[in-house]
């Protein structure tokens, strides 16, 4: 089936949840333990992480779920057009200017924007509506992201070319059940590599910061999650809006899974010992309580979290959801596969 093009999907102007795919060109393990050159290149993990660290602080943007392998990376964004509409012109100029510094310090970091460059952006109204636009954009923060990525390993090698793949996969999530399907997904996926045995052990993941903020006792800006948007979210007694983030860290203090972090991560632990058994602990003889409550079966469960990527392609959602939306530009349907449909249509 052809791939239908973005804008179909996403529509500009909606807050919506997208899990994003890259991987590296060639197929080469550039982020890893490489055979073909027989170097080990693991410490562009830390760079990825710090620019994702910095796109959460200025992008209007949720960071929800990342994780980072030897040659592809997986993360889960959240668009907030909503909450960029709020900025002031200034703050959209700053913020890009952040981005994409006309000046740096010594050690590449960007020096904060002058009153000239703050005006060239928020004095010119056409311009500064097209770097607000951008500012919520997953294409945007993926172009930043793979473009500064790829510029800092080829002079590190020497070389010149592509370090991604010309195209990222992004798939739209439209429910609560595909959400947390596809967290999960994403958080498992060292261990599913075989490149953890725990999720406290899954380097260069969401879940792994997540555990780190709950051993710490640092204030909460300070957490090794605190570029993250929260876990919880109760649909009922939270804000509704925005939501802005009274932190520097994050865009907002808007939650996405209507589960406790506790909840999620023992979630977590009891799929990853379904998905790869023999590893530690045993199985529950009930599945978790989250599972009875999104209506979806213990196997139904394990096969939507272990071939995520291969049962969704464009958008992923309950049968119902996804029938019910049409391309925002054509008014055509969306296609779900059958399996996909299968797993999860709900039993009369």
């Amino acid at each position: 089936m052809v791939r239908l093009a973005r804008s179909e999907v996403f529509d500009p102007h909606e807050v919506v949840v997208a899990h994003l795919y890259n991987r590296t060109c060639r197929r080469c393990f550039l982020m890893g333990n490489d055979q073909v050159s027989g170097k080990n290149f693991d410490h562009r993990k830390i760079w990825i992480e710090k620019y994702l660290q910095q796109f959460a602080k200025c992008f209007s943007v949720d960071l929800l779920a990342f994780s980072i392998l030897d040659n592809h990376l997986h993360l889960i964004l959240r668009s907030r057009p909503d909450l960029v509409a709020t900025w002031s012109d200034r703050e959209v100029a700053r913020r890009w200017l952040m981005l994409c510094p006309h000046r740096r310090k010594s050690d590449g970091s960007p020096l904060p924007p002058s009153e000239p460059e703050l005006k060239s952006i928020a004095g010119c109204p056409i311009k500064c509506q097209e770097i607000r636009e951008r500012l919520s954009s997953f294409s945007w923060w993926m172009r930043l992201l793979c473009q500064r990525v790829a510029m800092r390993a080829n002079r590190e090698e020497q070389e010149s070319g592509r370090f991604f793949q010309d195209r990222y996969r992004a798939t739209r999530l439209t429910d609560e059940a595909s959400l947390l399907a596809c967290a999960a997904y994403v958080d498992l996926n060292l261990i599913r590599a075989a490149m953890a045995e725990t999720l406290e052990q899954s380097d260069h993941t969401s879940v792994q910061k997540r555990i780190e903020a709950m051993k710490s006792e640092s204030p909460s800006e300070d957490k090794p999650d605190a570029f993250l948007a929260p876990l919880s979210i109760d649909e009922q007694l939270d804000p509704v809006g925005p939501c802005a983030s009274d932190s520097s860290k994050r865009c907002s203090d808007k939650g996405f899974l209507p589960i406790s972090l506790v909840d999620y991560l023992k979630l977590l632990d009891w799929t990853a010992r379904q998905v790869a058994p023999g590893k530690r602990g045993v199985t529950p003889s009930a599945a978790p309580p989250i599972l009875v409550r999104l209506g979806l079966e213990q196997a139904t469960w394990c096969e939507l979290v272990k071939d995520f990527g291969k049962l969704f392609c464009s958008i992923a959602g309950r049968p119902e959801s996804v029938d019910s939306m049409r391309c925002h530009r054509t008014h055509r349907r969306y296609h779900l596969r059958r399996r996909a449909r299968e797993l999860l249509t709900l039993p009369d």
